[in-house]
Formats: structure tokens, sequence, C-alpha cells
């Protein structure tokens, strides 16, 4: 087999990093199905390519969790109170298809609900997504029969949106494909899969990390715009951008990033804002309006306090504590011995959110997987991580049995809910301390010690930086030692690249 310095090709389709030549969990795992990679395997001369192979195991491993969801389909959600938490079945949008009129033909945003949700809580994106599988929805038939089809539509979207993420994230590090599995074998990504709409902001997001990782600024600008007319975390992804282009005197494509974003979102946005105002404002209105909820540490808070604090006052707090980790993760990005990766900031930002977070529903951890993945392609510790959502995503469940089940108090006590949100915050704060020691410490990043520096970063990749602060403006000197070849940076001619 030709060696890399011998093929003009090799230059640029360098070979693919193995996962189980460099980490030791996905060793193991391998052995499942063969064991590790040998150097004479024959790869690149199959139809199962890794994104196909991805794409499919992510299909079925939604499969399996469309399966976990069974007893709800055939009764939890219809008969008994207690039992769709019992069974860590419960799903919002077999429930929101009567609750939000759709069942009724109401159009979202214009027609008013009756009760005490005036209007759909909903960002405008995710309530066409709601609204066109309720077209698809057959309207004959009983309320159960109307809501299994719902959810049945929504679930095969959703699983669209699937395929579309684990392409997007196994694309978007051209030479580490097989990082991938990590998300399409998330075992928290399936339980919590059709809980929500999630997914849909979570696949344009995705999509939006690829097209800048393929230097395409605009098109990215448009997806993440998308993604934030959908929910709105995606739109936090523009600070450590900013940051990072700042570094590296990108101007002109954080522009065109931003200006897309912008008018992406307002397209969407727009015509409801004018001719429906109120209705559209009811999302933002309701994350204001919101108590503390369940899934985050103002719960705890609240609950072993004579006086808790009121929403409004979390309100502020919570912002404060946003905005001081926006300009935690800026400082990062400028002072860093060496230019962080941008996943691994858009995973921080997020991160740091969802810590923050007046409310943690457990789909949230959707948000998360597909940029940790690009941020820390590391089967340890995303499994650590993943394990601690799974304790979370059955805590939640059982508590809310406990709560609902009257005097029967069948569950989990709020004593031991409070340890499970503890669990979660602990593990999230886990993996950014990984992420955040790889950034300090570039030689531990598993995505530079193969050679790459920032597949993720588009034209950020291998840039040289025009305005550093503190530490970046001095010589690297890390606390761990490094034997091997440094790469200098912004070098494009460095022999393998290896750290």
């Amino acid at each position: 087999m030709p060696s890399g310095e011998s093929t003009q090709a090799s230059v640029h389709e360098p070979d693919p990093v193995r996962p189980t030549e460099e980490d030791r969990v996905a060793a193991a795992g391998s052995e499942l199905i063969g064991g590790p990679l040998g150097r004479r395997a024959l790869t690149g001369r199959s139809w199962w390519t890794p994104v196909r192979v991805i794409a499919l195991v992510a299909i079925g491993m939604f499969a399996l969790g469309l399966v976990q969801k069974a007893p709800c389909y055939n009764g939890g959600w219809f008969f008994g109170a207690t039992s769709q938490y019992t069974h860590a079945c419960y799903s919002d949008i077999p429930h929101l298809y009567q609750g939000r009129g759709f069942v009724d033909g109401l159009v979202p945003y214009f027609d008013r609900l009756p009760g005490d949700m005036e209007y759909l809580e909903y960002p405008v994106l995710t309530g066409l997504f709601m609204e066109v599988a309720a077209w698809l929805t057959p309207g004959s038939g009983s309320i159960q029969d109307q809501e299994q089809w719902y959810w049945m539509t929504n679930a095969g979207m959703l699983m669209a949106c699937v395929a579309v993420i684990a392409v997007c994230v196994t694309r978007t590090h051209a030479r580490r494909p097989w990082d991938g599995l990590l998300v399409a074998l998330a075992p928290a990504f399936a339980l919590t899969a059709t809980i929500n709409w999630d997914l849909l902001a979570v696949a344009l997001t995705a999509a939006a990390m690829l097209m800048w990782s393929r230097e395409r600024p605009l098109a990215f600008g448009v997806l993440l715009g998308l993604a934030t007319a959908a929910k709105f975390y995606p739109g936090l992804l523009l600070v450590p951008l900013l940051a990072l282009c700042w570094r590296a005197g990108r101007w002109r494509e954080y522009g065109t990033a931003l200006g897309g974003a912008a008018v992406a979102w307002f397209v969407v946005n727009g015509p409801v804002m004018l001719f429906a105002f109120d209705g559209w404002s009811k999302f933002y209105a309701f994350s204001r309006e919101r108590p503390v909820d369940f899934g985050s540490f103002w719960l705890i808070l609240a609950q072993n306090s004579d006086d808790p604090l009121s929403t409004e006052t979390v309100n502020t707090l919570a912002s404060s504590l946003v905005l001081l980790c926006c300009a935690g993760v800026a400082a990062l990005a400028l002072m860093a011995p060496r230019r962080p990766r941008f996943a691994q900031l858009a995973f921080l930002i997020v991160a740091a959110f969802i810590l923050t977070n007046k409310v943690y529903s457990p789909q949230y951890v959707l948000w998360l997987v597909p940029l940790a993945v690009l941020a820390r392609p590391k089967w340890r510790d995303f499994l650590v991580w993943q394990a601690c959502e799974v304790v979370y995503f059955l805590a939640i469940w059982m508590h809310l049995a406990y709560t609902t089940g009257g005097d029967a108090h069948k569950g989990l006590p709020t004593d031991g809910y409070h340890w499970a949100i503890g669990v979660h915050l602990l593990g999230t704060l886990y993996l950014c301390v990984m992420v955040l020691r790889d950034i300090l410490m570039p030689e531990r990043d598993p995505v530079r010690r193969s050679g790459d520096d920032d597949p993720s970063g588009g034209v950020l990749d291998r840039a040289e930086d025009v305005f550093v602060l503190g530490p970046a403006a001095r010589p690297a000197q890390h606390a761990a030692h490094f034997e091997g070849p440094t790469v200098e940076w912004g070098r494009t001619g460095t022999t393998g690249g290896s750290l």
C-alpha cells in the first residue's frame, strides 16, 4: 500500500483516523465486531462507507427509542396518570396535538387557544414543523387515534433529522468519520429523541457546523439563523465564533455568517412578528415568566429554602451567569496559548447555558451530543457523561410518578431527585473540564494529537493569529510533558502535522 509521502493524492486525501488505534475504549468495544482494524485492512473499497454505516446505526438506535415508547403509545399517554412516568416513555408530542389546537385546525400564533396558554409557546420554525405534521395526520377516528398518528408522523420527520445529524457530524471532521458513531450510539440521544421537537434545531445546527468547516460562511449563517428560529440556543454559537474570528482576523467571513443568520432568522420570524405579534412573542414571554422548573440547580435551591427567590430574580441571575460565561469563553478564545477549536468553544457555551438555565428538560441533552462529539471525541469521557444523563432521564420520570401518584408515593422522592440533578450537573461539568483541559493543553486534545488543527474551523483552520491577549502572546508552556514534534501555529507544511 503506498505511503502518504509517496503519492500526491494522499496529500489531498489524508488517511482517516482509526479510533481503535488511539482510543482504548473503542479498541475494547470493537471486540464485539471482530476487533480493532488491522494495518492490512482494505478501506474505502466497499459500499459500506463510514457515513452510510453511521447513518444506518443512528436510524436503528432511533427505532429502538421508538420501541421504548411503546407502552405509552399503547395506552400510557391516554390511560392512567402515572404509567407514562413509571415506564419512562413520556412525550409532549401527543399531548400537545390537542392541547395546542392542532386537532381543531387552529393556526399557530394567529389563533388564540382556549385555556391558560393563549398561544403556541414555541419558536416559529418549530411551530411550522408541528403544523406540517398536523397537516399529514389523518383527521378521522378518535382523538387517541389522531394523537397516535400525530406522534408517528412527527417520529418520521424527526428520524430524518437524526440522519442529517449523523451525516453532518461524520463529515465535519473529514479525517475522523468514525467519531460519528458516538452520536449514533448515544443512549440518551435515543431515549429523548421523541420527547419534543428539539431535533429540528439540532439538525440545522449540525448542518451549519458542517458548512463552516467547508469554508462556506454564508450557508453556515443561513442554517444557524434557521436553527435559532427553531430554538434559541444555536444563536449562542456566534459568541465564540466572534472571538475566534477576531483572533484570526477573519472579519469578512464572520460578517457574512452574521448577516446570513440575521436575514434567515428574520425571513422566518418577520411575517409572524408583523401580523401576529402577540402569538409570536409568546415564546419569549413564556420563557421569561416560567418559574424555576425541573432539572436545574435553581430548583434545588428553591425547594431547600424557606424564602425562595422570585422568578424575576432568578431570570436576572441566570442571565447574568450566561453573560459571564460568554465573556469567559471569549476571553479563553483570545488568551489560550493556542487558538481553541470552534467545536470546543461551541460546546462550552451551550453547556454553560444549560447549566445555568432555570429549567433542564431531559431532551436538552440533544443540544450537546453533536457538539460534544466534535469537541471531545473520546469514548470514555463521552460514555461517563451519557451514563449521568441516563440516570437523570430515569430519575425525572420516577420523581414525576412519585409526585403525581397521589397518596401511594411510588417513585423517587424529592431528595433522591435532587441527587439525580446533581449527577446530571456533575456529568456535564466533567465533560466541560475535559474540553477546557484540551484547550489549555492542546497536546491532550484527541483531534490535535492526530495531526489536525481545527477541522471544524473552516477558514480558522491553520490560520495565523493577528490579535491575542495574555498567555497567547507568549510561547505556550504546557503543564504536561509531551514527546514528539510540535506544530507551529499557522504552518501548513509541517510533516504529518502531529503534535
